[in-house]
């Protein structure tokens, strides 16, 4: 027997009205539990919602170009009365550290047939690192609480309510308000000539608005330094051979990740994440390298960088950016990093100030490499050097640890036979 149940956008974390840019289905076709329905441009990402049953698609609700939110419908299933729901979405559409999965609801006359899926506890962690349900976040930005602030006191520090009606009593309490930002004065810029308007991708507008808020909200330092990597350049170039041959292009960033995943061992401060007053020290080591798309800049995330080996970093790298470049990144591939690398080696320029990708606490910079003079051993001598600009969060890392750790990091890769110990 069969059932016609109603399939809708399931939680997706903090968006709205997010716009479909695929429909995968049409009235008719016959689809599985897990079968991509439509994907969704949300999070700097392109992400699939699948079918929570299997069954035929009796009708289709929505087109390419519509703008839904969680609850909206996408269609109407004629649902196989022993099909089970996912228990949990596909790793592709489920955030490292949030769970949404998709719940259809079926009609009430329907209930003795198909069990309707279990509604799944969220854990989404913003850019904050919170951990509050689609709700309570919804319920905190309509009040302007800061959800990085407030202390949970649900399960496992989850934010409730509660928590953040009692922040913002004691936010009034204190009679503290933050500044607000001056506003740029509109211009007329036609006047002084001919001009063309074009509008912000949406990367563009997602990023610049993280952008603006890091960069106001963490107190910036930037250390600069050059490191001599003539002998790394030569290896590179001496495995390109063997790279080849397991299909895997070696570049210099796949090195750079190696490098600063040891070096977030010896230094576990810049493998953190403030939350109010408490540091919270990462046990595991993702590391978001960022690529520049035909849309704007996208940081996807290598997994457990520590653990991996140059080649298998940079074919991971190799497969993220192809699919950043493509549009395809899930929501997944951008979340949970611990430390991110921004490089414009491919590009040029000396030195740069990136800015801190939060919660995560420091973000390497690089630029390109060049060939310069240094005085070594009684003689000039040609070197490849380096240029590294490393911004980190002064609340969390002072002048001293920040040299510290730029100048292992160098050590490093001027001689990578120590990343072997």
């Amino acid at each position: 027997m069969s059932q016609t149940v109603e399939v809708k956008v399931p939680d997706i974390g903090d968006f709205k009205d997010v716009p479909i840019i695929e429909l995968h289905v049409a009235e008719g076709d016959r689809i599985k539990v897990d079968s991509p329905l439509i994907t969704l441009e949300t999070a700097k990402a392109a992400m699939e919602v699948p079918s929570p049953f299997a069954g035929i698609v009796k009708s289709v609700a929505v087109k390419v170009g519509n703008a839904v939110s969680e609850g909206s419908l996408i269609l109407m299933l004629e649902a196989e009365a022993d099909a089970k729901p996912q228990a949990e979405p596909p790793a592709e559409a489920k955030p490292q550290a949030a769970s949404a999965a998709p719940v259809a609801e079926p009609p009430k006359q329907a209930a003795a047939k198909i069990e309707a899926p279990k509604a799944v506890e969220t854990e989404v962690r913003s850019f904050f690192g919170t951990h509050a349900s689609p709700s309570v976040r919804r319920f905190a930005r309509e009040l302007g609480a800061d959800l990085a602030r407030v202390r949970g006191s649900g399960p496992k520090g989850r934010i409730l309510k509660e928590d953040v009606q009692s922040f913002i009593k004691a936010a009034l309490s204190s009679g503290v308000s933050a500044p607000a930002a001056p506003q740029i004065p509109a211009v007329d810029f036609s006047k002084f000539g001919p001009v063309e308007e074009k509008p912000l991708s949406r990367i563009q507008k997602l990023s610049g608005a993280n952008l603006s808020r890091n960069w106001a909200a963490i107190p910036h330092v930037t250390q600069h330094d050059e490191i001599d990597i003539t002998e790394l350049e030569a290896f590179r170039k001496s495995m390109l051979e063997e790279a080849q041959k397991q299909g895997v292009r070696l570049t210099l960033p796949a090195f750079l990740m190696k490098a600063c995943a040891v070096a977030l061992k010896q230094f576990p401060t810049f493998n953190a994440s403030l939350s109010g007053d408490t540091l919270i020290l990462k046990q595991y080591c993702h590391i978001g390298m960022a690529v520049d798309t035909p849309d704007g800049l996208v940081v996807p995330v290598v997994r457990d960088a520590d653990t991996k080996s140059v080649f298998q970093l940079a074919s991971e790298l190799g497969q993220l950016s192809a699919r950043a470049r493509e549009g395809k990144l899930s929501f997944a591939d951008m979340q949970g990093g611990c430390f991110s690398i921004s490089s414009l080696g491919g590009i040029g320029g000396s030195y740069f100030t990136p800015i801190i990708n939060a919660p995560e606490v420091a973000i390497l910079g690089v630029s390109k490499a060049v060939m310069k003079p240094v005085f070594k051993d009684g003689n000039f001598v040609p070197r490849l050097m380096l240029p590294l600009s490393l911004s980190y969060d002064h609340r969390v890392i002072d002048g001293a640890m920040g040299a510290k750790f730029i100048v292992h990091l160098g050590t490093l890769l001027s001689d990578i036979r120590r990343l072997a110990l």
